[in-house]
């Protein structure tokens, strides 16, 4: 006697699932090369490519070729070696005018250009607490160094810090402090995100959460909370630790270790 397979309703069900699920893992897998974001567009213009751009912005041009942004050229003649136009858009009216307002896209004047590969950029500059980028008051590349070298100035081994950056603007937090706050060796990014939080003073965490993810607490003795060998279980309620009258000095102090004014 011959024992065939038995077609049931869950087997059509769940084969016909994993086919479904090996068709989606297969387009996922192709290569992604293809799949391009269009360039911004400008009406009535044509794309000239970068050496036509070359002609005026010489500066610009001669050192692009190290630059982050300098990866978003697509070369070829299909292409037309699409380098500046990938973010200022198509230049021929601005080549032929010899430029002039309206013949190009400058994203410092208009963030849009940069939020069409930076989504999720959008997005946080849109929570509660950001810099005024969507506002106007600032342009992405007032941080960020769009046509040589990375597009994140200092940190890693540059000599130059990432702190720098920052302190261009906000000065008072740059010491040199007698106690400084070893958090702001890390870089101001360690407790803040530039590009916006639901916190205030676009803190990555809210209250002392932030504070707790540098400054380990111990859990001796039932009621006590030990941070720095010292008993904060009274003081947590009161606010948080730049709040609550202890260490209002968060980013250096010329008076206490404790970073107290």
């Amino acid at each position: 006697m011959i024992n065939r397979p038995r077609w049931t309703k869950n087997t059509f069900i769940f084969g016909g699932a994993a086919c479904w699920g090996l068709l989606l893992v297969s387009c996922v897998m192709v290569n992604r090369n293809a799949m391009m974001i269009a360039p911004p567009q400008i009406a009535g213009a044509k794309f000239v490519g970068s050496k036509d751009c070359a002609q005026c912005h010489e500066e610009k041009s001669a050192s692009f070729h190290d630059a982050t942004h300098s990866k978003l050229k697509a070369p070829g003649e299909n292409a037309k070696d699409i380098g500046c136009e990938s973010c200022h858009g198509p230049g021929s009216i601005h080549s032929q005018k010899g430029g002039g307002a309206g013949t190009i896209i400058n994203p410092e004047k208009n963030p849009e250009t940069c939020f069409q590969c930076h989504l999720d950029k959008r997005g946080e500059f849109s929570l509660a607490n950001s810099h005024p980028v969507l506002h106007g008051d600032m342009s992405c590349g007032d941080c960020h160094e769009l046509h040589k070298g990375d597009a994140i100035v200092g940190g890693g081994t540059k000599l130059a810090s990432a702190n720098d950056l920052c302190f261009k603007c906000h000065e008072s937090q740059r010491g040199p402090f007698v106690f400084e706050h070893e958090a702001t060796r890390d870089g101001c990014t360690s407790c803040h995100n530039p590009h916006g939080t639901m916190n205030a003073k676009m803190l990555k965490s809210r209250n002392q959460t932030l504070c707790l993810q540098c400054h380990t607490q111990q859990q001796t003795a039932s009621g006590q909370l030990m941070i720095g060998g010292r008993d904060h279980a009274s003081f947590q309620p009161r606010g948080t630790c730049w709040t609550s009258g202890c260490h209002e000095g968060v980013h250096g102090s010329h008076v206490n270790s404790s970073l107290r004014f």
